[in-house]
Parts: structure tokens; sequence; C-alpha cells
């Protein structure tokens, strides 16, 4: 059977789809002002599904499906070449991300709180130690370690498995509830401590509680690995035509699976609900396969550079976008357009420029900063693109 996808060829789909998330993950983090970004551009506060309820959920497929990829080339086989590189690929994301949650911390400490460096420096008693970095680490390393010790027919039913386990553990525990009574920030607060967790201030009372938490890890793993089964897919399709049906019967199920589930187990990103798993995946499957079909089989390609940018170093961009972020918020200048005389070189630009080029319509201009911050970390992007420098760890 011949296969779609090469053992050494990349798919372009996957690379835009890729690219896609990564622009809007960059997108959705940076409004310009939280207080006026537009409602699509905002997470829902707590149950419900925005489009930036999707960016986060569309990468982890996205990383199942890479990950079938590049096992594949090894046979799937736990040799021990195979195993160090999955365990040491898994830590360096998890340090990445502890690395920026640090920066963050310490830049603004030493730039806007004015402490010491000593004091800027010293802040692991406090450090987030989980978030989107170290989910991806986690994820990948546990779905990637399964995807080579487990049989691969046994992989719907370990899917199923942890959705219905974890569906049971939120209905039994609370886990759908706003507060202290829920099971997911229980576990999570006795393990990692409050200290080293996300505070949620989605409504009046601040709740610690964090959305990339232990326990939510065990549906972010499903997720993944629902990822990892639809490469399989794209791999043993024969041709484009049984990919694509297959990829949008499965996307379509598991999309209306999710939604008429989301009666009883509300869609939610921050517990990552098992509605939430089918739905996204479903959604993302739908999304690959109208890819493949726009750029592979119509052939029309001519917008896709600036996506595939994002695509081929995502990661790099993604730290890069966090880095320029933590700078533009922390140094502060003098700005007469700005309350108190005084704001970041990004409130300088907002103030200064976008506020009154929108005349002064806040939401507009919130939403054009984040537009171009996505611009100015796409330029090195398309440099190293066009010069097929791609950034791997």
């Amino acid at each position: 059977m011949n296969s779609i996808a090469k053992p050494n060829q990349r798919l372009l789909a996957l690379d835009i789809m890729r690219g896609l998330t990564i622009a809007g993950m960059i997108l959705v983090n940076n409004a310009g002002t939280w207080a006026h970004a537009y409602a699509p551009l905002r997470h829902a506060a707590w149950n419900g599904l925005t489009p930036t309820d999707l960016v986060f959920p569309f990468f982890m497929f996205i990383m199942g499906v890479s990950t079938y990829l590049s096992l594949r080339k090894t046979e799937f086989r736990p040799t021990r070449p195979v195993i160090f590189k999955i365990l040491r690929r898994a830590l360096l994301i998890w340090l990445i991300g502890l690395g920026l949650a640090w920066l963050s911390m310490w830049l603004k400490g030493l730039l806007v709180d004015g402490k010491t460096l000593a004091e800027a420096t010293m802040t692991f008693d406090r450090i987030r130690i989980l978030g989107v970095f170290p989910r991806l680490g986690i994820c990948y390393g546990i779905g990637a370690l399964i995807a080579v010790t487990v049989k691969h027919r046994a992989l719907p039913w370990l899917v199923a498995t942890f959705l219905v386990g974890y569906a049971l553990l939120l209905i039994f525990g609370d886990g759908y509830v706003y507060g202290d009574s829920n099971i997911l920030a229980r576990i999570d607060r006795s393990v990692i401590g409050d200290a080293h967790m996300y505070t949620d201030h989605a409504f009046d009372e601040p709740f610690i509680f964090d959305p990339e938490g232990l326990v939510s890890t065990l549906p972010s793993v499903a997720h993944m690995l629902i990822g990892f089964l639809c490469g399989a897919i794209i791999c043993r399709s024969a041709s484009r035509s049984e990919l694509l049906n297959k990829l949008f019967i499965i996307g379509t199920v598991m999309t209306f699976c999710g939604l008429l589930l989301s009666y009883g187990l509300p869609l939610n990103k921050k517990v990552w609900s098992p509605t939430f798993v089918l739905t996204t995946c479903g959604m993302a499957a739908s999304l690959l396969a109208l890819l493949i079909w726009i750029i592979d089989v119509r052939g029309w390609k001519r917008w896709t550079p600036f996506f595939h940018a994002f695509g081929v170093n995502p990661l790099y961009l993604y730290v890069q976008s966090a880095v320029l972020a933590y700078l533009l918020s922390d140094i502060i200048i003098a700005c007469g357009a700005a309350p108190g005389g005084v704001t970041s070189l990004k409130g300088a630009f907002y103030f200064t420029v976008l506020s009154p080029l929108t005349g002064g319509d806040a939401q507009l201009a919130s939403c054009l900063w984040a537009i171009l911050f996505v611009i100015v970390n796409w330029i090195p992007g398309y440099f190293l693109y066009k010069r097929k420098v791609y950034i791997k760890i």
C-alpha cells in the first residue's frame, strides 16, 4: 500500500495548521489591553468555548499527529536511543516552560517592582511549575512512551478509559465547581502547593486553580493520543480521497459527540473536560482535512508562506514571542499620553500611536496591537524559513 505521507516528507498542510495555531496562540496571548479585548479573543471564563479556546488543543492534536510521523521512522520500537530521545525532548520542553516562568518573574521584579538583583533572581519558592510548555512536554513524554510500548490497536480503548475515568472523577469530585471543593484544585494544591500554581481571576473571588494542572494531564494525554491515531490514518490511507473521507467522518463524529455530551459534561478548557477533548479534536481533524483538500488537492498554496514560517519553527517562535512580550511590558519609560505619565514600552506605543489611530476605540486598538505583534514575530520566522533553518530540540 502506498502511503500519503512518505517517511522523510513534511506534510505542508500539517505545517500550515501548526503555523495557524502558533500565530493564533501569539495573537490571543498578547492583547493590547485585556480590559478591552474582543470577546472571541478571550478564553471562556469557566464553562463554554470561544475561538481562543481552540488554539492550544489544536496544537496538542497536531503534536500527536507529528509524534506518529516521527516515531514511524523508528518502527515504534522502544529501544534505548528512542526512549532516551523521548525523555530528553520532554524534559527540555518542560525546562523551557520553567525558564520562561522564571524570566517573567525576574524581569517584573527587577524592572517593575524595583527589587534587587538577588531578590528578583531567587523566585524559585513561588515559581509556577506547570503551564503551556510543561503540559506539552509532559503530554509528549507520556504519549510517546505509550506509543512505543502499547500495541496501537489498544490505543482507542486506552483513550476511552482515560476520558471515561476522568469524566467520573469530575462528576463525583465537583470537578466543574469554581471553588475550593473542586477535586482537581484540591489534589493539585496538595501535591504542587499554592505558591507554585496559577491563580484564576475569572470571577470576583480569586481561585487557586491551574488550568494546566497535574490531574487534567490525564485527558490531555488522551487528546495527544487522538492526534497520534489520526497520524496513523494519514500514513495508512491509500489515497487522498480515502484520507479526507476518514478525517472528515472522524472529525464530525467526535465534534457532535462532544457537543451532545456537553449537556451533562460541560465544555471546559480549564479542567480539560472529556467533551472539550472530543469537540476540539473533532474540529482539529476536520480542519486538517480541509487544509489537505485546499493545499494538496486543489493546490491553493499562494497564501501559505506566512503561516508556513510559523509552522516550521513553532517552539522557537512561541518562545521568542513570550520573551519579547515580557520585555515590552516590563521596560518602563516616561510617556505624557499615559495615565500617570509613565508606562511600559507596550503602553507607550498603545497610547501614542494605536489609541489616536483608532479614534479612541479601545477594542480596535487592543486588537491592532495583537495583530502587529504577530507580524513582528513573523519577520525573523520568515527569515529562518527562507533559509530553511529549522530550530529543533
